[in-house]
């Protein structure tokens, strides 16, 4: 659907509502009206669920330009910030589980350098043999139990669960309380009251192991925030809030790249037979590359206000209007990327943009980075004959979400 905003010159501009819908039998593909506006023109307006007209940003270079531009914020409580659903007072008034990705500098560097030390390339790939366990166990308890069987709560979720909760210090043992609330949290068509009391029920959970950690410390992140809280640097519910981003984002993007790159792959037998077949670390790394570029599960748009008039690609963004950074159609961008519609696993080029870019770039990006080179690197040579257990059509994909995937991929082997 579209509706009209007067343009510029006093005319009127066909505005088409946000966000777009994937074509049918094309569910690896951003909508086709994302590509038709990236072949038109780098910044476009186009319409929300509040009747405001936000600027689209679709292509690569533009893209990379306003993420790092210091007159962009990521404050949602800026005037114009282009909310992607409505926000309740309740929500306001306790605080976005989002925690510092929400705020600018130099609030945001404060808090993102409290975190950022488990996060170090050096320190995710000391993880790498605990990682490889992981999966291996994962692998073996799925061949040993039933065929078919669905690949997401048999090993997409559950392996990166484990791992975001051991760098955590969560128990594993909670995993289906906090999955169940992500879930509601993710998903763009829950209620404000429903994300609200998920987020509510969140924070309490890990305000009570950080109050577990100011007794009894441990080698875990928790720990790390504890002692912050208990010298002063760290509001406790502050600390709370972290732990709810960092346990969100380090289980449900990651499980969904396993899963959905999993049937990318089987879609694409010749790619997941190089894949298979090499041994090569410098080859799976690509594959990884890749995959994140091709799919970019993030598909709602990194959103951010102008503080400032900004001149960009011959318009000119007024300080106060939103700005949605379409990262999967710049992913796709054929200045950057050479057939950028194609799955190539030896492309090469890791200027993707599925981490984001500037300083709110993924601060998880190597442990996601690893995780996925250890599944990729393993489940389908361990399990060479895998396939699917359905249909393509009768996958169920994740279109209600902030993050893009796949309910249920039944698969046997």
């Amino acid at each position: 659907m579209s509706s009209t905003v007067d343009s510029a010159d006093g005319g009127v501009a066909d505005v088409p509502e946000y966000p777009m819908t994937r074509a049918a039998g094309c569910p690896f593909d951003p909508p086709p009206e994302l590509r038709e506006k990236q072949h038109q023109a780098p910044l476009a307006r186009v319409r929300l669920w509040d009747g405001s007209t936000p600027w689209l940003v679709t292509r690569h270079a533009e893209q990379r330009k306003l993420l790092a531009d210091p007159r962009v914020s990521a404050d949602p409580t800026n005037p114009g910030y282009p909310s992607p659903a409505p926000v309740s007072s309740a929500e306001r008034a306790s605080g976005s589980p989002l925690s510092f990705i929400l705020m600018d500098d130099p609030e945001h560097a404060r808090l993102r350098r409290m975190v950022t030390g488990p996060f170090s390339v050096k320190r995710v790939e000391a993880l790498r043999p605990k990682v490889q366990r992981i999966v291996d166990e994962a692998i073996e308890a799925m061949l040993a139990g039933p065929n078919p069987v669905d690949l997401v709560e048999s090993f997409a979720l559950p392996v990166p669960s484990l791992v975001i909760c051991e760098l955590l210090g969560v128990p594993y043992s909670d995993h289906d309380f906090f999955q169940r609330n992500s879930r509601v949290i993710v998903n763009r068509n829950s209620s404000q009251e429903d994300r609200s009391a998920a987020t509510g029920r969140l924070t309490e959970y890990l305000d009570g192991l950080v109050g577990d950690k100011l007794v009894d410390r441990g080698e875990d992140l928790l720990s790390d925030l504890a002692e912050r809280v208990e010298a002063g640097e760290l509001p406790r519910d502050e600390a709370a809030r972290m732990g709810v981003l960092l346990l969100i984002a380090g289980h449900e993007t990651t499980a969904n790249m396993i899963a959905l790159g999993t049937l990318a792959l089987l879609e694409h037998p010749d790619q997941l037979e190089a894949l298979r077949e090499t041994d090569d670390p410098e080859l799976v790394s690509s594959a990884v590359e890749e995959l994140l570029r091709y799919l970019h599960i993030t598909h709602n748009g990194r959103r951010r206000v102008a503080l400032d008039d900004i001149d960009i690609a011959g318009e000119t963004i007024r300080a106060g209007e939103g700005l949605i950074v379409a990262n999967d159609i710049g992913n796709r961008d054929p200045e950057v990327f050479d057939e950028p519609d194609s799955l190539d696993i030896r492309r090469g080029n890791r200027r993707h943009m599925a981490f984001g870019f500037g300083v709110h770039q993924c601060l998880g990006q190597p442990l996601a980075r690893l995780e996925l080179q250890v599944v990729y690197g393993t489940l389908y040579r361990r399990v060479p004959t895998l396939r699917l257990a359905v249909d393509p059509e009768e996958i169920p994909f994740k279109h209600d979400g902030s993050v893009y995937g796949v309910y249920e991929l039944p698969v046997t082997w």
